[in-house]
């Protein structure tokens, strides 16, 4: 149908240029494998994806994976998560500074 036709659209387009997410329909910034794609392509699509999405453990990863930046846009959870903490230190120390206080003074 439309919607599919539509989604597909979409998902092209993120593919090659992730920032394109801020102009889908709220439904497909809700919808995982789009927003997994356009975050995959720049992890500044974090931005237009639904909250509960920026909440997602693998699309947190996917953004803190290529920017440590990406951490400021997490939920306070995700910024707490030792794999997500870990994977933005790989990119910059500087990033130690987003993390929570019970991650600072943890030394395992």
């Amino acid at each position: 149908g439309e919607v599919a036709a539509e989604r597909d659209v979409v998902l092209s387009a993120v593919t090659c240029n992730g920032l394109a997410l801020e102009f889908a329909a709220a439904e497909l910034q809700s919808d995982r494998e789009v927003v997994l794609a356009a975050v995959r392509q720049n992890w500044r699509a974090l931005a237009f994806a639904a909250e509960e999405l920026r909440a997602d453990r693998e699309v947190a990863l996917c953004a803190v994976g290529q920017d440590w930046h990406a951490l400021q846009f997490l939920p306070q959870a995700l910024r707490g998560d030792r794999e997500v903490v870990n994977q933005a230190l790989r990119q910059d120390w500087q990033s130690f500074a987003h993390a929570p206080t019970e991650l600072k003074a943890d030394r395992a």
